[in-house]
């Protein structure tokens, strides 16, 4: 007889996988782990191959037959989510709410002309807007929090998210006018800045927590938000990364300056609108995206000079 798998033990099979034990697999499906061990079993007496290798390792490791059915299980498993998700969306009519994630990275003025249409084009849909720091807008999208993401793209690969390049911002390593490192006014090397204070964003969430971005001297201070890093340094007390959207101003008024740094690495930013797989966006949902889209496809194409427009 053919082997028919079903979906659960497709879905088990990608949980063991993906977390790297089936003790792990048991804490993220909430099952024992005995139930995951006797479902990969009857999985592989089903295939009449071993997925896993069990003997002389402390975790199963996938066998090669393994790793050849596991790209079979993704597709299998997608296609379902995609065909759930269309069907989703067939019964689904306009939203009565709308859930969304925006990264600081994303242009206010960009932020503040779509959403001033979405009032007017969606008058009866309800709107619930969180502001998320690197990996907290990907884990507010993955837990339901959140049905759109708009931000920097998800840190590692993962089947469940949807992720389309919508455009760009920038960033720039800066400080302000009267720090030591501006008054230099010269390429800066990583020797210049090492001593030098960093103020550095630490982001709350686990899919980021203990991995550091772009940080370059040995001394950081550390801060929960971009907001209060955009203050701290234009209060001169370090220097750091900032969203040419944030400083605009700044940079035009010459309160703060752009740092000649090419260890530092800047420029364009690319802004993703990030969604679950199953969980397709709704008409409002859609509408949204292509109007971030439109906004954010306007920004330059090259580094912008000191002198912003409000549409960057």
């Amino acid at each position: 007889m053919d082997a028919n798998p079903t979906l659960d033990q497709l879905q088990v099979f990608l949980a063991v996988a993906d977390a790297g034990s089936f003790s792990a697999a048991a804490r993220l499906l909430n099952r024992a782990q005995s139930v995951v061990s006797y479902t990969i079993g009857n999985l592989e007496s089903q295939l009449g191959v071993s997925l896993f290798e069990r003997t002389g390792t402390r975790q199963p490791r996938l066998t090669e037959e393994g790793r050849a059915m596991l790209t079979d299980a993704r597709r299998i498993v997608g296609d379902l989510q995609v065909m759930r998700a269309k069907a989703r969306s067939m019964r689904q009519g306009l939203e009565a709410e709308l859930s969304i994630a925006i990264s600081v990275l994303v242009p206010m003025p960009a932020v503040l002309a779509v959403l001033r249409e979405f009032q007017t084009e969606f008058p009866s849909v309800s709107l619930r807007l969180e502001v998320g720091e690197l990996g907290r807008l990907v884990e507010l999208v993955l837990s339901g929090r959140a049905t759109i993401g708009i931000g920097g793209a998800p840190l590692r690969q993962d089947d469940t998210l949807v992720a389309d390049r919508i455009g760009h911002s920038f960033l720039l390593p800066a400080a302000a006018a009267d720090h030591p490192l501006a008054a230099r006014k010269v390429k800066l090397s990583l020797r210049d800045v090492r001593e030098e204070t960093q103020i550095v964003v630490s982001d709350a969430s686990d899919l980021t927590q203990g991995r550091d971005f772009n940080v370059l001297s040995f001394k950081t201070w550390r801060v929960s938000d971009m907001a209060t890093k955009h203050q701290l340094i234009r209060g001169g007390l370090g220097w750091g990364g900032l969203p040419v959207s944030i400083i605009h101003e700044d940079l035009a008024q010459g309160r703060i300056v752009h740092l000649d740094l090419p260890a530092y690495e800047q420029g364009a930013y690319n802004l993703h609108a990030i969604r679950r797989a199953d969980n397709p966006p709704g008409p409002a949902g859609l509408w949204l995206i292509r109007a971030f889209e439109e906004h954010l496809s306007n920004c330059p194409a090259e580094f912008p000079s000191p002198l912003l427009s409000e549409a960057v």
